[in-house]
Formats: C-alpha cells, structure tokens, sequence
C-alpha cells in the first residue's frame, strides 16, 4: 500500500522556516538570508567569504544542510520505484552505501539531484535539494501511485555537513568506531557522544573536501535541543580547528569542485548526457527500452552525440566575475553558450564559472563573456577546478 506523510514542509510567504540550529546561527552572528523557503546564514561575523571558504579547504567547516529535503522509500516496490524515476541501477548498491542520481521527467529533463542510499533490500533513503521540495514529493506521489507495495514518507530532522580534511579527526572524538574504515560513498548508524540517539553518517559531501553528512533525529524537541548542544560543542571544544560555515563558501566550494547547483546548471530542459552526467547512467542501464524516465532520449543521446549542441563546461577568467545568464562568445563573435554560475576562485585566485557552451569549442579555447555590458575574456577550461579530496578505499 503507498502512503506519504501527511505534514508540512513549506513556507508561506510572510513566513520563512527555521531549522534546528537557527537558535545557534543567531547567537553566533550569522547573516541571516531568505534561501529555499528557510531563513539560513550565508556568513558569520568575523569572518569574510574568503576566510570561511579557505577554512573549510585547511580545517573543518560546520554546515547547516537541514534545509534539504530527507525521504524513507520502503517496501518490495521501492527499488522498482526509485529505478522507474532515477536511471541508477541499485542492483550495483550495496548496503549501507550511496550512490548521486538525478529524478527525471518523462522528456528526460532533471526534476532535481539526489543521493540515494540503500540500508537494506526494501529499503532506501534519499535527500533531494531544499528549493524543490514541493515538486519533488509531488512527483514521487504520482509516480508512485504506479506501484502497490510501497510507503514514501519526507521527514525533516538536523543534517549537519561536516567538511574539511581534519572532519575525521573532529568526529573520532565522539565515537569508538574507526572512521577511518568508512570510505566516502558509505554510509553507517552510529552513536555520536553526547547524543542520546542513532546518528545516520554518510560520508559523502558538496564541497570537495573530505567530510561526513550526519542526519540527527530531531522530531521532538529534546531531539532538537540534543542536536543543537551537539553542534554548540563541535564549537565551543575545539575552535581552532572548527567553524560555522554559511551559504556564500558552501556555493564556491561546490563551484570550485564543478558540482552542479540544481536551477542553475540543472533543469527540467537537460538531461545528465548535456550536464556531463553520462556517468549516472551505468552500463546495465543503457540497455534501449529500459523503462526509466526519458530513457529513449537520454540512451540515444549517449550513443549519438549530434543529438544535442551544448554541453556543461567549466569556465575561467580575470576581472569582474562572470554570473548566471552571462552570454559567451567566440573569438569571431559569435555566441556560443551562457555561464550557469560563477564567482571569484579563493583557491586559485581569479574566476572560476560553470557554463553550457557549444560542443565544438575545445577546453583551452579562447570566449569572450558579456558582463555588465562588456566583453571580457575567458578562456574554456576542464572540471573540476580543484581536484576532490574524498577518503577512498
């Protein structure tokens, strides 16, 4: 039988939602800024972007996530569901391990990206981006009305981004596990002192870094308050090696590591083939007629490459920063794709940017990119910008 949770996820207008560490963001002065529905810190006093970006690439970065969107799928047709809507293929998913993937609509198109993970035959757990919160579980209920043993329930708790390469040296402090043996990709229960609950540790991240995504029960208020004490001593215990970090390093971060920001370098118009995500799609899954959404257009576009113009390229340049909407043009002046995201690179000096360019122009060639009615030069480049640096077997 198929059933969702009947609860509330989202704002009104007038009224912005609040996380379980919002009390903590006030107190340690975080600038507060409407995002997904939800009031959430884009910096901290005392720190600048570029000091909270360069942290979390030396140190550790403390992420407020709990704005995403968390999901339980279970039942015999939860796999048959999630292979219907996702082009993974879970058969290749073991217990206890994730697994990025992208929801699709019929064309194709990407409804939103995902991580999937399995914690047992009939049982999946998946976290989809905080903006599309609406529309996703919108889209599962009426694909999931399709299969008869199923139960589908959105839940909301602290998720809590642990980045930066000393994030296994902080979180060893509260467990007897050896994290060292949880390799990026896998996922674990676990009891994180002085938490009186299960912790859900994934170790995975949207940063590049190495890190830890933990999802902490917060559905009554002692949960909540356990959750915010928790975050408070990561804190307080060790400052020299942690700090809060908020939205504006988060999106340079991702940029630098050539993640995609869903509405920005996905939409419902591109399929993972023009978003570089051809990886997504596992050979057992490019069989034709495969049965998930858009598989027609989607395999045909892996086998046959004039079938689309532009793809998903990286972008760098000097002077003001290139931004969303921005036109790109050859050297000739002719247009040739528009920049998706941008932003000044901490890491590398310069700009760094996401774009969808014609097919033909080859990494290292020459762009022109039109900003603020100009045209400055850029130049095509390779991603990611800065290599990741995830804990792998």
């Amino acid at each position: 039988m198929f059933r969702v949770a009947n609860k509330k996820f989202y704002s009104t207008a007038s009224t912005l939602l609040k996380t379980p560490l919002h009390e903590a963001h006030i107190e340690l002065g975080g600038k507060m800024v409407p995002y997904a529905g939800f009031e959430m810190p884009v910096l901290y006093k005392d720190q600048s972007h570029i000091e909270s970006h360069n942290w979390v690439r030396s140190k550790v970065g403390l992420f407020d996530v709990s704005h995403m969107l968390q999901h339980r799928i279970e039942g015999k047709d939860a796999q048959a569901l999630l292979q219907k809507i996702t082009p993974i293929d879970l058969d290749l998913l073991p217990a206890f391990t994730s697994s990025l993937s992208v929801l699709l609509n019929e064309q194709g198109g990407v409804i939103d990206d995902c991580i999937i993970t399995r914690h047992g035959d009939e049982s999946f757990y998946m976290v989809t981006n905080a903006g599309c919160r609406e529309k996703d579980v919108n889209f599962i209920k009426s694909e999931a009305k399709n299969f008869s043993n199923l139960t589908h329930e959105p839940f909301e708790g602290t998720l809590l981004a642990v980045q930066g390469p000393k994030a296994q040296e902080l979180l060893q402090k509260f467990t007897n596990e050896d994290l060292s043996k949880l390799y990026f990709g896998q996922t674990k229960f676990l009891k994180l002192s002085p938490i009186n609950a299960t912790v859900h540790v994934a170790r995975s991240g949207y940063t590049g870094e190495d890190g830890f995504e933990l999802s902490i029960p917060s559905s009554t208020p002692e949960e909540s308050k356990q959750s915010l004490e928790f975050f408070r001593t990561l804190l307080n215990e060790f400052p020299d090696i942690v700090k809060p970090i908020g939205l504006a390093a988060r999106d340079s971060l991702r940029l630098e590591a050539g993640m995609c920001l869903y509405g920005h370098e996905l939409d419902e118009t591109i399929t993972p083939i023009e978003a570089a995500l051809t990886w997504l799609i596992p050979k057992t899954r490019r069989e034709q007629n495969n049965g998930f959404n858009g598989s027609s257009k989607i395999l045909a576009q892996i086998k046959d490459k004039t079938l689309f113009s532009k793809r998903r390229i990286g972008v760098t340049s000097k002077g003001p920063s290139p931004r969303d909407g921005n036109k790109i043009f050859s050297e000739d002046g002719t247009e040739i794709g528009y920049i998706t995201s941008g932003s000044p690179s901490p890491t590398l000096g310069g700009n760094v940017a996401q774009a969808y360019i014609d097919k033909k122009a080859k990494i290292g060639s020459n762009i022109k990119i039109e900003i603020r009615g100009k045209l400055r030069d850029g130049v095509v480049a390779k991603l990611p910008f800065v290599p990741s640096k995830f804990h792998k077997a």
